[in-house]
């Protein structure tokens, strides 16, 4: 595994951690498991109609008995038809509302909580989250009628013959014995699977991020070698949890069979009458015409629930890796400030966890209200840990911030920021820029727009605000991409602005430009300002030099 990982392989924290999730499934969960248990009810009716059709079939008495039989038949057949695109249905609604609710965790605890490497997080929040699709869809819905409907029809065919229902009942032990075998064993092959997708993941994404490198020193081929050597590694265990699976299925069959066997010659030999021993019953046609029937629907709840087995190993597996990401306790209930508040900072020290030394150090500052605030320095001095730190994206290791003079946390309601690389959507100019304020009137982003300087930008793309952007911005230019970022933050009205080198990369023409934009966007706001710039500095009302 890469280093950041930890490991845990222990099957009870898996098995807590889906009871808890368990106990938080929603309405839809319970309903797939109502149909599961109906069509139990459906296949008694079933085989019911099959017996008394046989009976009538071969006692003729009234013609209309029989009809009525087959019409019986034909109407179970398409009620368990029914119901079994009901359970299909209601099953993937309750996954999706469990893969949701757990998506969203999830995401709160990777971007709250502590520090992730991409490929772990990555693959929790994609193949983690999709293992748990057929755990909720097909397992637990079929889990509580694989437990209540064989005995419910073991009892059902009690009445008609007892000693068929009592071979049904010996036959499940060793059924569900061969079921804890197969998913004892599915269980290690399955987490071993889950590690092997987890180092995967993280060693593409770390080529990925490389890339640069890895064609500057021509390491194409060992890189190639290495993303190889773990690909065939997952298809290795893939392999090998199939062949569990295949042997576990083969194993129950079986099982399932030879009950169903014994159900048919005790029959027929009782009905001959040609039993090498004494028994306590004489079956009809119609009785054992029943038992038969019913003999196949006793097992077909535990051979849904076997061929769903895998599903919850598949589970089990992710959850060691899911256990281990904690949800951030949630953030106090607080006002968003009303005006531009006075900042302080008292002895603040910034340090990552990889980091070997901190990247701000005992840092003090006082900022008044309204007050513009330039961070200069070298680049890794620390401007951007600073700005991150009020957005709540570092560490607090040391020291405190005082809004206004007393300790509060900074909600996102109360800043409106500006970075160096603005998330593009593939929406219009305008829905882009009101990503900062979605209820915003047109005439109000038309004014950000103006006031951030994108008037130049708008006439040389059709529709003006309308346009159309892809995913990469549709050739918006650096200094474009910044007045963009610039006018989210002109449309939100928050109290505080931060800006994180506005003006980087811009010519000479173009920074006197975004200079006028600064201004108006600084304008009753309590403002800090990352920059390598002398132009931007110079707006500041105090400067710091890191």
């Amino acid at each position: 595994m890469g280093s950041g990982i930890v490991q845990i392989d222990h099957p009870r924290v898996s098995k807590a951690w889906l009871k808890r999730r368990d106990r938080t499934a929603g309405p839809a969960l319970r309903r797939a498991q109502g149909v599961s248990l109906l069509d139990g009810l459906a296949a008694i009716g079933f085989a019911a109609g099959l017996a008394f059709g046989a009976d009538a079939l071969a006692n003729p008495r009234d013609p209309l008995i029989f009809f009525a039989c087959l019409a019986g038949v034909l109407a179970a057949m398409l009620l368990r038809a029914a119901l079994a695109y009901a359970s299909a249905r209601t099953g993937a609604e309750a996954a999706a509302e469990a893969k949701a609710g757990l998506r969203a965790e999830l995401a709160r605890a990777v971007f709250g909580g502590p520090r992730r490497s991409a490929g772990e997080a990555t693959t929790a929040l994609v193949e983690g989250v999709e293992a748990m699709d057929g755990y909720f869809a097909r397992f637990l819905p079929t889990r509580l009628s694989a437990a209540a409907l064989p005995l419910v029809m073991i009892a059902a065919a009690a009445i008609a013959s007892p000693i068929c229902a009592a071979i049904m009942l010996a036959t499940l032990i060793p059924f569900v014995g061969a079921m804890i075998l197969a998913g004892s064993a599915a269980a290690a092959e399955s987490r071993a699977q889950f590690q092997a997708l987890e180092r995967l993941s993280g060693l593409f994404l770390d080529r990925v991020r490389a890339l640069p490198v890895v064609l500057a020193f021509e390491a194409e081929g060992t890189t190639t070698t290495a993303l190889g050597r773990s690909a065939s590694a997952l298809a290795e265990r893939t392999l090998k949890v199939l062949r569990v699976a295949f042997l576990s299925s083969a194993a129950l069959e079986f099982f399932a069979a030879l009950s169903v066997a014994l159900v048919a010659v005790y029959c027929g030999f009782n009905l001959l009458r040609l039993l090498p021993f004494p028994v306590p019953e004489q079956l009809d046609l119609k009785r054992a015409f029943f038992v038969l029937a019913l003999a196949p629907e006793v097992y077909a709840p535990m051979r849904r629930l076997a061929a769903a087995y895998h599903d919850r190993q598949a589970a089990e597996a992710a959850a060691v890796r899911l256990s281990t990401f904690e949800e951030p306790p949630p953030a106090p209930t607080v006002a968003p400030l009303s005006a531009a508040p006075a900042i302080r900072f008292q002895g603040v020290t910034i340090r990552y966890p990889e980091a070997d030394a901190p990247a701000v150090a005992e840092f003090d500052l006082d900022i008044p209200a309204g007050a513009i605030v330039a961070l200069v320095g070298a680049s890794g001095a620390g401007k951007s840990s600073i700005l991150n730190l009020l957005l709540g994206l570092s560490p607090l290791t040391e020291g405190r911030i005082l809004i206004d003079g007393a300790e509060r946390p900074v909600t996102a309601a109360d800043i409106a920021w500006a970075g160096q690389s603005p998330l593009i959507l593939p929406a219009s100019i305008a829905d882009n820029i009101a990503l900062s304020r979605r209820d915003a009137p047109r005439a109000e982003i038309e004014a950000a727009a103006r006031d951030a300087g994108l008037e130049s930008a708008l006439a040389q793309r059709p529709g003006g605000l309308d346009f159309v952007l892809d995913e990469r911005g549709s050739g918006l230019s650096g200094g474009e991409r910044r007045r963009l970022s610039l006018a989210r933050a002109l449309l939100k009205p928050a109290p505080i602005l931060l800006l994180d080198e506005p003006t980087a990369n811009l010519d000479t023409a173009a920074e006197a430009q975004m200079l006028t934009a600064l201004r108006r966007a600084a304008q009753g706001r309590t403002t800090l300002i990352a920059t390598h710039s002398d132009a931007v500095a110079a707006l500041a009302d105090t400067v710091v030099r890191l």
